[in-house]
This record gives C-alpha cells, structure tokens and sequence, in this order.
C-alpha cells in the first residue's frame, strides 16, 4: 500500500552545484546554448574535438525547437531535471511524455529532430564526432550504429552521475576532466549491451489515465493495485510498463506528486505543515518532512521560508532559494497538464 511508503525512495543523485560565476565563453568546460543544440565554437578547438555545451529553458509554455546532426558527429543529451516533451522526426514518434532526470538520448548523425518543451528544462549535450566512438567488446553484443540512432535510456543511474561529475563544481571544472567525462560517456553508449527483453512501454492513453487519477486522488490512499486497475492491467504489468513509460515506479510517481501539491499548500497558504501533510495523503508531519527533504533537499519549514523569501528577492531561474543551488525539479504541475 502505498500509505505506508517504506521505500519512499525518490531520491535523485544528481545536485547540481551553487551558482556560476559568469566565466568567459573559451574558459568555460561546457558551453552556454543561445539556440537549442547550437553552441558557439570554442576558439582553438577542432572538429575532431568533443564539445560540451549546456541547453536551458524556464519557459512553462510550450516551445518547438528543431535541429539536424552534423554528417560527422552524434549528439547525446542528459536531462538534468524532469521535464516534460516531445520528440519528432517528420510523422515519426520518438519520445512523449515525462522525461525523468538522468535520462540519457542518442541522436546518430545526419539526424533531424524535432523538440517540442511543454516545461522547464535542463539538458547537458555532447556533440561526439563519430570516430571518437570505441569498437566493441569482442564477445559482447553492443548496440549498433543503427541502433545507437534514438536511443532513450529512462534514468540511467551512471550517465546521470557522470553528468553529477561535470556539474556539481560548475564552471570550475578543468577542461581536460570535462573531456574525460565526455569520452566516458561515449564508452558507455557504444559498449551498451542491447536488452535481452524489451518491455513494452504504457500506451499514452493509459498513462493519461493514470495521470488523472493521482492528481485528483493524491490526499487518498492509493495503491498499486488501485493504478492497475485504472490502466486495465494486471499489477505486474502495469508496474513494468508503467516504469518503462516514464523512469519511476508507481509509488515514486505518487510520492512525488503529493510533494508537489505539498508545495503548492505551503507557498501560498498559511496552513500548517500537520495540515499539509493529513491534506496530501501523508500519515503523519514525520514521515512527510522525512519524504519531502529526501526529494527536495530541504525540510518543509525551510523550503516554504526560503520560497517565500525568492518572491520578493527572486534569485537566478533554477536556484535553489533555501540552499542557493540549482535543483532538479521532480514531475512539476505543468510537465502534467
């Protein structure tokens, strides 16, 4: 049951670092994006390098982007935080739903894509030339290159960290680490062994379905049979595909759902955090303080000071008010609507 949440697990390695001191362009060990996968050529740099730039974006509305790989070159993207968009190749479906933090995407050159954002998002992109990828393994059976073309990897635990690695020190970060880096995850792509099993992921309709349900009943307890039931599917079942769909199981979903309607409560309500935690399904304040800091960093009383505090002092898009470092963001109200 999910009101007993043992393993309120949510918990996101990734914690990017305290705020970027404005360092020149050529200083940087990523560069900045001014337009989506279009990074400024570092001077000196050449096209057998592998460069490392940085796409960020604070807008809730909607926004369509759209780019093609260079002929020599793939393109690999790690999402920083949890989104939610759309990726297109002509009539083609590529990706579209929840986007979870750590997600790692493939695109082989010569590729168009199309990017449609309906929320905030931070991605951190290698623009890997083709001749910098390993051979395989002998014995192994690695992903091709074809295969290697619109790879999404939902939450991959050592890309997510690799990309910790990068980040967390911000623009103090040596080049030639930031290029170790980016080999390492060229490495791990190329060297990925191709499942031997695929689960199939939850269709859209059901996942909407499923979407609905928790936003209108998160103060209830819900469980996983609850869901099941709701998507037409076997518990088994649901919980795979559902997993395969988005990067969470069932139960983390949840409990990020109820935090986000925590912090709506806490933002622009003086109720109390007992009242906060009875109103979004949590048993007792303990327990959702303990659930609310593993997800958020911060104990509800801070997180609702240091939010209110931002209204009237804002501080850069993305930071955290409590601690001053960015955050991930976990399944925002908007990447839902």
């Amino acid at each position: 049951m999910f009101t007993d949440m043992q393993a309120a697990g949510a918990r996101l390695t990734y914690q990017p670092s305290p705020r970027e001191p404005d360092f020149p362009q050529g200083a940087r060990a990523f560069l900045r994006e001014q337009k989506w996968r279009q990074p400024e050529q570092r001077v000196g740099s050449g096209r057998e390098d592998i460069m490392i730039s940085r796409w960020t974006s604070t807008q809730a509305a909607v926004s369509r982007e759209e780019a093609t790989t260079p002929a020599d070159r793939y393109f690999f993207a790690i999402a920083l935080k949890t989104t939610r968009l759309k990726l297109t190749r002509g009539p083609q479906t590529i990706f579209d739903g929840i986007m979870p933090a750590g997600t790692l995407y493939v695109g082989a050159p010569s590729k168009q894509l199309c990017a449609q954002f309906q929320a905030p998002c931070d991605f951190l992109h290698f623009h890997v030339p083709a001749n910098c990828l390993p051979p395989p393994e002998k014995g192994k059976h690695p992903v091709t290159t074809d295969g290697l073309n619109d790879l999404v990897l939902l939450r991959d635990p050592f890309a997510e960290q690799l990309a910790k690695a990068l980040t967390e020190h911000g623009h103090l970060v040596d080049q030639d680490f930031a290029r170790c880096i980016a080999q390492t995850v060229a490495m791990h792509v190329a060297r990925r062994e191709v499942p031997r099993t695929k689960v199939n992921a939850l269709p859209k309709w059901r996942l909407r379905r499923i979407e609905d349900y928790v936003r209108t009943h998160f103060d209830h307890c819900i469980s996983l049979s609850d869901l099941a039931g709701v998507a037409g599917l076997s518990r088994m079942h649901f919980a795979a595909q559902f997993r395969a769909a988005t990067g969470y199981r069932p139960r983390e979903y949840l409990l990020h759902q109820r935090i986000e309607q925590a912090k709506t409560l806490l933002l622009n309500s003086e109720t109390s955090l007992a009242e906060v935690a009875l109103a979004v399904g949590f048993c007792t304040q303990a327990h959702f303080s303990t659930v609310f800091k593993r997800i958020t960093g911060n104990t509800p009383a801070r997180w609702r000071c240091a939010s209110r505090n931002a209204q009237v002092s804002p501080v850069p898009a993305g930071d955290d008010p409590a601690s001053g470092r960015k955050v991930v963001s976990h399944l925002p109200p908007a990447a839902l609507s």
